[in-house]
């Protein structure tokens, strides 16, 4: 009898134990050979390696509704051309390249395989159709992420192309949904597809549904709508009309911030020209330099803390204040106090200062345009719907105009500089009399209007570019709104900036911007012929002169 029979084994117990023993150890495994789950979800597994794109679709539809922890990293590496199979037993692969070397990471266990070529491993191909399909597919497992912005972004990417096999999904994923910017949008999604494919009754809830929504692929699938008796073409084109007659007046909510954006900048920088001009009568043509001085300040700034672009900003608003205010007063100093009383030459005079000031620029920085770099908390929009959205840099300028012009009327009312700024606007001589040294509330009235130019220099360096010539596109448009709100009236300035800002923005999309300004300027000039002292004229030594 063979010493290796049973029959051998069992008469000798010693002999028995250690074959037990033996047959019991397990075999070694075979890197990732063997996929964990059910019999579909293997097969699933196993097409996504053959070369037929419909079966790899079905295959990844099957990934999709067993939802197993692979299924989202697979699908992403198949957008990205990141998943492979191993050519000797098709076992599925993550690759990642570092430097010289491929490292192809199991999908389900075992070892990485790190190499220096990609021999013995195939990629996964896809085609676009499937590109699509996979897209699809992420967004329907996405619908039950934690984040609720995710969530939005999948029902978002699902309706740019409605699938009727997802809808089942859409519907169980709505009923758990707590976000209501993902529940109006799952409603419009399923919407969308009802009206394609649901019966009569299940058309017009759709149609009613997409009346309410703005989404451009609500309009679009009530424009292709097919509507099978005449009541149900006529609601929707009911809806149709509802949906235009929505956006119509949200475009033209947002003309009007944009016509308050630009006039809060116009507000700003006629603030200080008002000032100058209204209250010293002096005709200052450097002013849109000044604000020059002011956007290059913020400039200086950044450069000197690239470490922190959102502090920079928050710096820059009182250093530009402080330079143009300074650069101001030497010019009240050292020309304007000369030409008191004689206005063309005090014109001439400025003149030739904003072209120094130019010149010097030009010199120190080069005549190039220079970027201010936007901080983050100033970027991007507050999306209050599908079509409309206040970008948060022209809303922050806004609130920035509000805050200094509230600033200066505190400074004007409550302060004693203030209080001697509004006795010498309305009489000289008797405020000298009264012991007011005017010649030193000239020069800070003069610097004080200037420091407000380059807080708006500040405004318009989150706006445009920086460059020696910012100033000049302002200067008129300044003096516009001073002499249409009243010369010298703060208020009247505001008022006037704003509704100028708005009533280019008007006329912009059907006049052109060009036109817009001329049109705007004709305006103003009539409107001078029946108010010659603007909306609100100033009292005093100025209404006097």
């Amino acid at each position: 009898m063979s010493p290796f029979s049973i029959a051998a084994l069992v008469k000798k117990p010693i002999s028995l134990l250690l074959f037990l023993c033996i047959i019991s150890i397990p075999a070694p495994q075979v890197m990732a050979e063997e996929i964990p789950g059910n019999n579909l979800l293997d097969d699933a597994w196993k097409t996504l390696s053959s070369k037929n794109y419909n079966n790899k679709a079905k295959a990844l539809e099957t990934i999709a509704r067993q939802n197993p922890p692979q299924a989202l990293a697979v699908m992403k590496a198949m957008l990205e051309g990141q998943l492979y199979y191993s050519k000797h037993n098709k076992a599925l692969y993550f690759l990642q390249e570092t430097g010289e070397h491929y490292t192809f990471s199991p999908v389900f266990y075992g070892e990485q395989i790190s190499q220096k070529n990609r021999r013995g491993f195939k990629k996964v191909k896809v085609n676009n159709r499937l590109r699509s399909t996979i897209r699809q597919l992420l967004a329907v497992i996405q619908l039950k992420h934690k984040d609720a912005d995710i969530r939005l972004a999948a029902a978002q990417e699902l309706l740019k192309n409605p699938d009727l096999s997802a809808s089942h999904l859409i519907e169980k994923a709505a009923k758990n949904e707590t976000d209501s910017r993902v529940i109006t949008t799952m409603r419009t999604l399923l919407a969308v597809i009802q009206i394609e494919n649901g019966n009569e009754t299940e058309q017009r809830s759709a149609i009613e549904t997409l009346s309410q929504s703005l989404n451009s692929s609500a309009m679009n699938a009530l424009r292709n709508y097919q509507a099978p008796t005449e009541a149900l073409k006529n609601a929707a084109l009911s809806a149709i009309k509802k949906i235009n007659d929505k956006r119509d007046l949200y475009a033209k909510a947002e003309t009007v911030f944009f016509g308050l954006s630009l006039g809060s900048v116009l507000a700003l920088s006629a603030i200080g020209l008002a000032i100058t001009f209204g209250v010293m009568g002096v005709i200052n043509m450097a002013h849109g330099e000044l604000m020059m001085i002011g956007a290059y300040t913020t400039y200086v700034v950044q450069l000197l803390m690239p470490n922190n672009i959102g502090a920079s900003i928050l710096v820059a608003i009182p250093a530009a204040f402080i330079v143009s205010g300074l650069v101001g007063v030497a010019i009240e100093r050292s020309v304007i106090r000369h030409l008191y009383g004689r206005p063309l030459e005090t014109l001439l005079a400025t003149f030739g200062v904003s072209l120094v000031l130019q010149q010097m620029v030009r010199t120190i920085f080069s005549p190039l345009n220079r970027s201010v770099e936007t901080p983050e908390w100033m970027s991007g929009a507050w999306q209050i719907n599908e079509v409309l959205a206040l970008t948060w840099n022209r809303l922050y300028i806004i609130l920035f105009c509000l805050a200094v012009f509230a600033a200066l009327i505190m400074v004007m009312k409550k302060t004693t500089l203030g209080l001697q700024v509004r006795a010498v606007s309305q009489n000289r001589t008797m405020a000298r009399a009264m012991g007011v040294r005017s010649t030193w509330v000239d020069a800070l009235t003069f610097g004080l209007g200037s420091g407000i130019a380059g807080l708006a220099g500040v405004a318009l360096s989150l706006l445009t570019n920086v460059g020696p010539n910012l100033g000049q596109a302002y200067i008129i448009d300044s003096f516009m709104v001073v002499v249409f709100g009243g010369v010298g009236n703060l208020w009247g300035t505001l008022v006037a900036g704003m509704s100028l800002g708005v009533i280019n923005k008007l006329i912009e999309p059907w006049a052109g911007a060009v036109l817009a300004k001329i049109l705007v300027l004709i305006f103003i000039i009539l409107f001078i012929q029946k108010r010659p002292k603007g909306l609100f004229p100033q009292r005093g030594r100025a209404a006097e002169d």
